[in-house]
């Protein structure tokens, strides 16, 4: 079976901490999924939808009003709702595989270890309202401190505050959040894979790969 016909209807989620790589990972994904010729469709959250673009543009402002966690954590879920019934599900169901840019885990790590919800009230939510979950979610993992780092310099670099919204936060929060994946790969051992993100971007991807592929083979 090629590898166009393993990941037909499937639906994978890369995560990670603010510099972890992970958007890197995605786009390298990406290009190897185009070599494989395998059928795709990119997404992100927030704002894989006309809908959930505005509403990224509330959650990421670093200069927007207050926002208390479970205001946050209500945002985060509609735009997810949307995106799952306008673009996720029907891509699914027409085979495409869907290679998303966060998902429902960061709203685990960041607005329940890192902010401090109950657990139990982000997963009676997502029981509610119907969510999926992915077949297979990829985890970037790199220490706090390098990955805060490597995230404000890459700010500065494009010409962005380097500290946006998230990357002002301080270092035990991102500790929190980090943690909290880890928990994620250790509760869910057979869909969640923590990826060590020291190294090239290349050799990370190498890995990436291996791992894709093992979980579908």
């Amino acid at each position: 079976m090629s590898l166009a016909e393993k990941l037909s209807g499937k639906f994978l989620t890369f995560e990670g901490i603010e510099g972890s790589g992970k958007t890197t990972q995605v786009q390298l994904f990406q290009e190897y999924l185009t070599r494989q010729a395998v059928p795709f469709v990119l997404t992100r959250e927030p704002g894989g939808t006309a809908f959930g673009r505005e509403v990224r543009k509330i959650l990421l402002d670093q200069h927007g009003p207050e926002r208390a966690p479970v205001a946050e954590l209500l945002l985060y879920l509609a735009d997810r709702y949307q995106h799952l019934r306008e673009v996720i599900e029907p891509s699914l169901k027409s085979g495409l595989c869907v290679l998303a840019d966060r998902y429902h885990d960061a709203t685990v790590a960041y607005q329940g270890y890192g902010r401090g919800i109950e657990l139990s009230f982000i997963e009676e939510l997502w029981r509610v309202l119907g969510f999926r979950d992915p077949d297979l979610t990829v985890v970037v993992d790199l220490p706090p401190e390098r990955a805060l780092q490597r995230a404000r310099s890459r700010n500065s670099a494009i010409g962005m505050d380097a500290a946006g919204r998230f990357e002002a936060e301080d270092l035990e929060f991102h500790r929190r959040v980090s943690d909290g994946y880890r928990k994620l790969s250790r509760r869910y051992p057979g869909r969640v894979k923590l990826i060590e993100g020291a190294g090239s971007a290349e050799e990370v991807h190498s890995k990436v790969v291996r791992v894709v592929e093992a979980h579908f083979s």
